[in-house]
């Protein structure tokens, strides 16, 4: 090697080194290595998604199917439900067809009947559409309790030991609207107090009613109502009636009785203590020898009377010597006219 070579040898790297193209492609090369790592990451995370998503999808389709199925099913019941309806509908009009055949002969079986003088039950006869002569029917109620419906001022022909008792128009007005249902007495009146004194007549009349406040008097009063005892009545009757409001009623309900009842029923004031103190009270009284129609009085009833005969709370007269001796005087007494005429 000649001095000139050996001077060249040493500077060979320096060239390399200096070589700006071999760097450039040297950095290009680790580049292309980092995004081909970052690439393979990518791919792994993606190969990992389209994996779950392909498990979603399994899932779901699962789902679908099942769901189908159920949808199947859910058809082929509604298409059951739906024969089974059209079956019953066919066999209800049948039904209401036969029922309204029925019922179209049983009014006139009921309305020939009528004609001939019978007293029907009045529970079982349908008075809008029972075509009888005139259009008239009349309601009256028997000595057995029960209610009966008839062509005006006719005679049970049978002639069966029950006799009209009472006809409607022989009824105090209290015992009138006593009589009524709910809906009824509040049609026919607006006036709280007097559907109060409706209710509170009913109380005493009927052993049914729950909530009576009357109390059994003795000697020359047959029953009686505190005017404290009538204003608690009152407020559990009406709930959410405030005590002055109460009181108030108190008044008005005893008047509207006293007025409805033809002052049949009489008010009394009475001194009484309590804790040491004096106060007065008023007291709503039925006097024993008041006339309530279909009630006996202690004056014309005896013990035998009362303990053999229908209670009057049960809406039935009891026999007494007056009406004993009326009907010795006239034993073929026709049966009452009453003003409970339905037309």
């Amino acid at each position: 090697m000649t001095e000139t070579d050996a001077d060249a040898a040493p500077d060979a790297p320096e060239a390399a080194a200096a070589d700006p193209s071999l760097e450039t492609v040297l950095e290009e090369l680790r580049t292309l290595r980092a995004e081909t790592e970052r690439l393979d990451t990518r791919v792994t995370d993606l190969e990992d998604e389209l994996a779950d998503r392909t498990e979603t999808v399994d899932t779901l389709e699962a789902r679908i199917a099942d769901l189908e199925s159920q949808l199947q099913d859910s058809d082929r019941r509604l298409e059951s439900c739906e024969s089974e309806t059209e079956r019953l509908d066919a066999l209800t009009e049948a039904t209401r067809n036969r029922t309204g055949a029925t019922k179209a002969r049983l009014e006139e079986l009921q309305a020939r009947e009528l004609e001939k003088g019978a007293h029907l039950r009045a529970s079982n006869v349908d008075v809008h559409e029972v075509d009888v002569p005139g259009d008239r029917l009349e309601r009256v109620t028997k000595s057995d309790g029960e209610r009966y419906v008839r062509l005006p001022n006719d005679d049970d022909p049978l002639e069966r030991e029950t006799t009209v008792a009472l006809a409607h128009a022989d009824l105090l007005p209290i015992q009138q609207l006593a009589r009524l249902d709910a809906d009824l007495r509040r049609s026919s009146t607006d006036a709280l107090p007097t559907r109060l004194a409706a209710r509170l007549w009913e109380a005493r009349a009927d052993p049914a009613v729950d909530d009576d406040p009357w109390t059994e008097g003795c000697k020359s009063v047959r029953e009686y109502v505190t005017a404290g005892d009538l204003k608690h009545w009152i407020r559990r009757q009406e709930p959410g009636t405030s005590d002055a409001y109460a009181k108030k009623l108190v008044s008005r309900t005893i008047d509207a009785i006293l007025e409805l009842s033809n002052h049949r029923l009489a008010v009394r004031k009475r001194t009484q203590r309590k804790n040491g103190l004096e106060y007065t009270e008023r007291r709503l009284l039925l006097p024993a020898d008041a006339e309530i129609p279909g009630e006996t009085t202690a004056s014309s009833s005896t013990p035998s009377d009362s303990s053999s005969k229908p209670s009057a709370s049960s809406g039935t007269p009891s026999d007494s010597s007056s009406s004993d001796r009326s009907n010795d005087r006239e034993p073929d007494a026709p049966d009452p006219e009453t003003a409970d005429v339905l037309g």
